[in-house]
């Protein structure tokens, strides 16, 4: 157990009995690849001293730990449950809990085929913008993007000027400018559309999220998949999940409909500040 985790009660000893808040990452807790703010850390801090806390996000932890663990706090002890890769690797109070891997479940042979008809059909899409990384590999999913990773948003700071200011400033419009073009010509949903048609016997799920990508990965392990580690605790009887994603296609939809959680669909963080002040009385 972590040492700001012994500083608090017991899961099963919250004021809150029997209830979990968990959050989506980008879009529910901090702005799309951005840090999280000084407002919603001081929130979630004081949730935790009445409910048990976890994030479940699609990103590794290091983009987590990116995200979340600002002023060199490690995010696995800001929350009692963090769940990276949708919980393909977790941790509980500080404490890895089992992973499993997208790799091993698939195999080579078959991955390597997806991965040649992605970078195929990428390098025949007419976009306005290709930058690099198309294929992400992760522990747990590959995550696509048609314009490449790397336009993804990077925080400015007022440490850095000149140039570097200017390229951060280019390639943040860079992703704004591809949601924008993607929600008219649809260039993400109909890539989605070509890998199910292609690739319809290897129980893959397809789920659109952020601005400049979609996740691939077996069939349950979207974010429903960390659930598991929650039921096995066999002391959540309330499980709140807060999400941005929460249509059918995004990345948020299975476990916003899960009936073992009490959905709640937000808009930026917030709108989730505001629910959780309203909720929680805090």
């Amino acid at each position: 157990m972590s040492t700001a985790a012994s500083q608090l009660p017991p899961l099963t000893k919250r004021p809150i009995p029997h209830t979990i808040c968990l959050f989506d990452v980008d879009g529910t807790l901090t702005p799309a690849r951005g840090a999280v703010s000084p407002e919603m850390l001081a929130l979630l801090q004081k949730l935790r001293t009445m409910v048990a806390t976890g994030y479940v996000g699609g990103s590794d932890l290091a983009k987590q730990q990116e995200q979340l663990g600002v002023n060199g706090s490690n995010v696995i002890d800001m929350f009692d449950y963090c769940f990276a890769e949708n919980g393909l690797t977790a941790y509980k109070l500080g404490e890895a809990l089992p992973s499993t891997s997208f790799i091993n479940w698939l195999g080579e042979e078959k991955y390597k085929k997806m991965a040649n008809f992605i970078l195929h059909y990428i390098a025949d899409l007419d976009i306005p913008l290709k930058r690099g990384t198309f294929i992400e590999f992760r522990n747990g999913m590959i995550n696509v993007s048609p314009i490449g990773r790397n336009a993804s948003y990077i925080p400015s700071s007022s440490s850095h000027s000149g140039a570097l200011s200017d390229e951060r400033e280019n390639r943040t419009q860079e992703r704004h400018d591809f949601e924008a073009y993607d929600k008219i010509h649809n260039v993400r949903r109909d890539f989605v559309e070509a890998l199910r048609k292609n690739f319809t016997n290897y129980g893959l799920t397809y789920s659109i999220g952020g601005q400049i990508s979609f996740d691939v990965f077996p069939t349950g392990w979207d974010k429903t998949y960390c659930l598991q580690h929650i039921e096995k605790e066999g002391v959540f009887s309330h499980v709140h999940f807060f999400g941005d994603k929460t249509y059918k296609g995004g990345n948020d939809y299975e476990i916003y409909e899960d009936p073992r959680t009490i959905g709640h669909s937000v808009t930026n963080p917030e709108d989730t500040m505001k629910i959780l002040r309203e909720l929680f009385k805090l």
